[in-house]
């Protein structure tokens, strides 16, 4: 009887298993696209047709530009709806209408910004034609989200409801496309004011020479990216401040201001990143085999899952002054057009600038007014308004915001200056508060740039599109089938008075440091058909110290620049797209050139370690997954960081081990002596040989820990891999939803300022953190014959064949063909959707 009931048990459990599994694969599935057939839609102009390839990149062609960008709203939404919706909160400060009181933090920074507002005026100004575009565009999102609710848009909307049940996702508006721009542009620009707050954090506890020696200036023998540029007719003012490269922003930064939620109710994590930078480099005919130019673009940004990316095509069926597009490369879901990529004629890839764009201003507050603050002498009021902010599960929560003629306060709302009063080492008014002026404050025209860049056919168009791309700066590079090259800096970069470089906050009651405009677009670096026959930008220096105006002071190092511009010169032939391939793979530790030579000089304690180093002898400095050498080298690199500078150093200013370190430790090798080597939690004094004994010896230890004590089986991919993280549910805490969204980890090969960023922090090794989040490669002889690729895949949907199906082409430097003619693309094609009237 009782094996009966058992069986009978077992039988029922079995069942709900199926059942569970049967409902969970509906569940899965449901939200899946369509990609063949046909649907009727309203609103259209004209039948569209959209052909998929085998990685679901949606090629689009159709007869009037309404059609167009309404069809691309719509593939958009089939694809990244989940994406598309979480981002939008963010740029809106509404996170907490999705997932309650914990994201209030981030809602009360990002509501004080105001990004809403003016994005909305950013819609207003437009020209009729770029309004009638984004329109379109989000009547095509609306257009999908209308027929799909719930789990059938995405599948974490079946999470989402367990915790929200109340949440419905609103319409796509127009400025929803606008506000994703003042995201990137903040995670591209914050930098800049994470290093005010912590150079004057540092004055508290590092003297004048320890700052410079830790915040060392552009290396004098790396590439600039337009050397020699001059102004006609300006007159020549040497800029003789010092170039101090960014602190590493040691406080939390935006991304780490999303807080988890408690276990009930998962978690999401901010879709903003520390960036490490990005490369593109661009060849003319003379050093090509094809005798045209070939162009590279490798933009680098935090690991998220999906892609931050998204590939279209966007073609008219007969280009026309209404319909004028043929274009194809990278999009941002939720954004009409291709942010890079190519058209007919012309092709183009970004890198960060890293202008200073951002000031904060110390303002005097009236100790018995709060909304008053000085100017000149009188107390003036300040623009004081009121937001409210809904919070899923609780009341709604009111916000005071306050600005100055500066720009909003945020001394309350910004967690890294909740201890600046205490930390710093400037002198404060007794009542003070902190606004913050930044470029991106003020309306811009950048959706119209990109437009510009799709429909540009020559130097001169793409020059007009690109003085709209105001923020954030980019380092622009161009090709065309007319066989020229040129570059391009960008942006509204301010010009500010005399002893006011940016570097700090400064007081804000006078008018002795406003910005004093930008610096005219006429008189930005840019350079055309350069005789070296390239041009190759890795966020260095820009310019020389002779350029009049200052642009940064926060540049990368320039050791990715470096090798680039090594590996263009000392290219073995003429240049094809498998040697950019292999250009985009180079591996090569530029900080191991300086280190690896003084570590074979050093005193071992035993042959144990002797032995162990004699991996580093021929080593050829390339961080290769399956490499020994180079597995020993990085754990030694952050080991010797670690014992370096952890003793000098508060925890929040711990080397992250990028190139900043890289030029600090070049420097530093050549004074043995120098106080940084000693190690203060000692009683003896140390120098540069006893701490690279000691770290080298750390070092082995722990890989004979980890991976055990035959070096043979040491490698680096092993250490060094990357997991996808969903940017929302997928870091909840909670293993099983965690599991649903999440992939990886994904063995690796490069690392921090190496031409293949695979970018990790010496301070939680060995994880990479940001990585190249696309590459792409275009061939001006035959565009045809392009190649691009990015890291997961072009499916927000989990379990979708297309959600990870790049990821081992991205992670061993493969590409798929950057499809471009009609016949290609309906050969290649694995699904064809007409939308039909």
């Amino acid at each position: 009887m009782l094996r009966k009931i058992l069986i009978g048990l077992l039988g029922i459990i079995l069942l709900l298993v199926i059942l569970g599994t049967v409902l969970g694969i509906f569940a899965v599935r449901r939200s899946f696209p369509q990609v063949s057939g046909e649907i009727q839609m309203a609103g259209l102009d004209g039948p569209v047709d959209i052909y998929r390839d085998q990685h679901g990149i949606p090629h689009i062609y159709a007869s009037t530009s309404h059609d167009l960008f309404f069809s691309q709203g719509y593939v958009h939404a089939q694809d990244r709806f989940w994406q598309m919706d979480f981002w939008r909160h963010i740029g809106s400060g509404r996170l907490s209408e999705m997932f309650g009181e914990s994201q209030l933090e981030t809602d009360r920074f990002l509501r004080t910004l105001g990004w809403v507002g003016i994005a909305q005026q950013e819609v207003a100004a437009m020209t009729p034609d770029e309004q009638a575009i984004l329109q379109a565009y989000a009547d095509g999102v609306n257009a999908y989200r209308a027929d799909h609710q719930g789990s059938a848009l995405s599948l974490e909307y079946a999470i989402l409801k367990l915790l929200n049940s109340g949440y419905v996702p609103e319409a796509w508006q127009p400025y929803h496309s606008l506000t994703w721009a003042k995201v990137m542009a903040w995670d591209l620009g914050e930098s800049q004011m994470g290093a005010e707050i912590d150079v004057a954090r540092m004055m508290g506890f590092l003297s004048p020479q320890q700052i410079a020696e830790i915040t060392p200036p552009y290396p004098a023998d790396h590439p600039v990216i337009v050397p020699g540029f001059t102004i006609a007719g300006h007159p020549f003012v040497a800029n003789d401040l010092v170039w101090l490269v960014g602190v590493t922003p040691a406080l939390d930064s935006l991304a780490e201001r999303v807080e988890r939620l408690d276990s009930a109710r998962g978690a999401v994590s901010s879709a903003l990143r520390e960036s490490v930078g990005s490369n593109n480099w661009v060849v003319s005919g003379q050093r090509t085999a094809s005798g045209m130019p070939l162009l590279a673009d490798d933009l680098h940004l935090g690991v998220q899952m999906p892609s931050i990316w998204y590939e279209v095509g966007l073609h008219c069926v007969e280009k026309s002054p209404e319909c004028p597009f043929a274009v194809t490369g990278f999009s941002f879901a939720g954004v009409p057009g291709v942010i890079v990529g190519h058209n007919d004629r012309i092709a183009w890839g970004f890198t960060n600038v890293g202008p200073d764009v951002i000031d904060l201003y110390i303002e005097k507050v009236n100790p018995n007014n709060p909304d008053q603050y000085e100017y000149n002498g009188q107390w003036v009021d300040m623009e004081v308004t009121t937001e409210v902010i809904e919070v899923s599960g609780g009341e709604p929560v009111e916000l005071v915001v306050r600005r100055t003629r500066h720009g909003p306060l945020i001394t309350d709302v910004y967690g890294p200056l909740e201890e600046f009063g205490l930390e710093a080492g400037i002198e404060l008014p007794e009542q003070y508060a902190i606004a913050m002026r930044w470029t991106a404050l003020e309306p811009n025209r950048l959706i119209g740039a990109v437009l510009g860049y799709n429909r540009a056919q020559n130097w001169e168009e793409f020059r007009q599109a690109v003085r709209d791309f105001v923020v954030p700066s980019q380092n622009t590079v161009y090709a065309d089938v007319d066989g020229n090259i040129g570059y391009q800096t960008p942006g509204w970069i301010p010009m500010r008075n005399p002893g006011h470089d940016g570097r700090l906050p400064v007081p804000g009651w006078t008018d002795d440091n406003e910005w004093q405009g930008y610096i005219p677009f006429e008189e930005l670096p840019y350079s055309f058909n350069p005789p070296e026959g390239y041009i190759a930008t890795a966020n260095n220096a820009v310019v020389g110290p002779d350029y009049p105006y200052s642009i940064s002071y926060y540049w990368a190092h320039g050791y990715r620049a470096r090798r680039i511009v090594e590996l263009i010169e000392d290219a073995p032939g003429l240049i094809g797209a498998e040697y950019f391939q292999k250009m985009h793979g180079d591996n090569a530790n530029l900080s191991a050139e300086t280190l690896v030579p003084v570590l074979l000089q050093v005193p071992l304690s035993d042959t144990n370690l002797e032995d162990a180093r004699t991996l580093l002898r021929s080593w050829d400095f390339q961080d290769h997954m399956d490499s020994v050498a180079s597995t020993l080298y990085n754990v030694f690199w952050q080991q010797l960081l670690a014992q370096t500078f952890h003793d000098d150093l508060p925890e929040d200013f711990w080397p992250g081990g990028g190139g900043r370190w890289f030029e600090v430790m070049r420097n530093l090798v050549s004074q043995p002596d120098s106080a940084w080597w000693d190690d203060r939690t000692t009683p003896k004094v140390e120098n540069r040989d006893q701490i690279f004994a000691s770290a080298f010896t750390s070092a082995v230890a722990e890989l004979e820990s980890a991976q055990g004590k035959n070096p043979e089986r040491w490698n680096w991919g092993d250490l060094h891999t990357v997991t996808f993280a969903n940017q929302s549910l997928g870091q909840s805490g909670v293993t099983p939803i965690e599991a649903l969204f999440n992939r990886g980890p994904f063995r690796t090969s490069g690392g921090s300022e190496i031409v293949n960023a695979t970018g990790w922090d010496a301070a939680e090794p060995y994880q990479v953190k940001s990585i190249p989040s696309q590459r792409m490669i275009v061939d001006l002889s035959d565009l045809a014959a392009s190649l691009s690729i990015h890291p997961t895949g072009q499916s927000g949907h989990a379990y979708h064949r297309n959600y990870i199906d790049m990821a081992d082409l991205w992670r061993q430097i493969q590409y798929h063909p950057m499809l471009w003619d009609r016949a290609q693309i309906e050969a290649s094609a694995q699904g064809v959707l007409r939308l039909v009237p």
